[in-house]
């Protein structure tokens, strides 16, 4: 699948920093320990929809990531999937009379649109679960195989569900107790009621097929796969176990990323899928949750077309934690309008104070676990200093410019 346009980062002189991220199986702040080649991989879109605040602001921490990383020395191996095939694409192009190829094709375009606007470094690969689904099927042929999968019963539908109990660590990823797993479970796309499955909670890895259904023809029967199944394919087959980082959104930690993470343990045998998982916060409305449901969900396209700079929206999306829930608000839009003006007339300056301690103060908040309020009230500290009093360094204003635009993606 195409990716989006990448932007060339300016060198940043200094000494970088190693990254520390908070690692929700563990609960706790622990560093990064990339090798040569620093290894990701985030979920991506189901592109049944535009992208909407929370989607960015998930992708614009990993962004974070990315460019930290590169900062340090180290060559990014960044993977992305699509889900271009389940349920809720389906039921919105049923919804809309749409059929449901070309809504997914418009959506994903628009999303690299979005992601290319807010300066976005893009994944190497970029990988759909329909093109991944000769893969896919292998993987769940393997599962089936070594008996951490079978087939419901029922002979209609023998749909093949993953074995919950196949791996020792189920649960581990995101330490809920059983009761909060089956209520998520049940919430999220799991179909607990199903006739014909061992546990409530086993997860679908191949759906037969229905009528008016899309379906494949496999080794498996015809149909189509689950939700969870293609991550743990396409992340395994490009990066091995054991990467780095795998990332999302808080919602996906249960039930997506914890069997993702199951699906591979059990066909590689391997512990652990990742060495770290990390999880973005809510964005919400005013105060309010964010959701489809609601009507309130506000669209980065929406607001690039009302005139909003892709720039101010992603320094909006930076003034809070990654981690934290919290909202978008007119304000906020407004109070990062200024801040970018702000910056603007700073960097624009013959000259100014020496900004070397700054860019070090940049790069301690954001090897801190990303933390973007603090690094963005340093570079703030230094843009006042230099508006209100100037300076005589006249690489500072440059040096402003490049790290804010390196570390950050804010283009000044």
């Amino acid at each position: 699948m195409q990716t989006w346009s990448s932007v060339a980062l300016p060198r940043v002189p200094g000494t970088p920093r190693p990254l520390r991220l908070h690692d929700t199986s563990s609960g706790q702040l622990r560093p990064t320990a990339p090798g040569r080649v620093a290894k990701m991989y985030v979920c991506g879109i189901t592109p049944y929809d535009a992208t909407h605040l929370g989607h960015a602001a998930t992708y614009l921490a990993f962004d974070l990531v990315h460019r930290l990383w590169l900062d340090a020395g180290h060559e990014v191996h960044y993977v992305q999937n699509v889900t271009d095939i389940d349920d809720p694409l389906l039921e919105r192009a049923e919804r809309d009379q749409d059929d449901w190829v070309v809504l997914g094709m418009r959506e994903t375009a628009l999303f690299r649109e979005d992601m290319e606007a807010l300066r976005v470094l893009p994944p190497r690969e970029f990988v759909g679960a329909v093109e991944c689904m000769p893969e896919t099927v292998e993987v769940i042929g393997k599962l089936l195989a070594n008996g951490a999968a079978y087939r419901a019963d029922d002979p209609e539908f023998p749909d093949i569900y993953f074995d919950r109990t196949a791996t020792p660590n189920f649960g581990y990823e995101s330490n809920y107790d059983a009761a909060t797993m089956a209520t998520l479970f049940a919430e999220r796309g799991g179909d607990p009621d199903r006739p014909g499955k061992r546990d409530p909670m086993d997860a679908l890895l191949w759906r037969a097929a229905r009528p008016g259904e899309p379906q494949w023809d496999s080794e498996l029967g015809p149909g189509r796969p689950g939700w969870h199944i293609e991550c743990s394919a396409i992340a395994v087959n490009r990066l091995g176990m054991g990467f780095d980082v795998q990332g999302g959104g808080s919602d996906l930690a249960f039930p997506h990323h914890e069997f993702s993470a199951a699906h591979a343990e059990a066909l590689c045998e391997q512990h652990p899928f990742a060495r770290h998982y990390v999880h973005a916060g809510m964005i919400g409305l005013d105060g309010a949750k964010m959701s489809k449901s609601k009507g309130n969900l506000v669209f980065v396209s929406r607001l690039r077309a009302d005139g909003a700079e892709s720039a101010a929206v992603r320094l909006g999306l930076l003034a809070g934690h990654y981690r934290a829930d919290r909202s978008w608000t007119e304000d906020l839009l407004g109070q990062a309008q200024v801040r970018l003006a702000r910056w603007r007339e700073a960097v624009a300056l013959p000259a100014g104070p020496a900004a070397d301690a700054t860019v070090d103060r940049l790069r301690d908040h954001l090897a801190d676990d990303l933390d973007t309020p603090k690094a963005l009230a340093a570079v703030d500290a230094w843009v006042e200093d230099a508006v209100r009093h100037g300076g005589t360094d006249e690489g500072a204003p440059t040096l402003m410019r490049d790290a804010v635009d390196a570390l950050l993606g804010i283009r000044l």
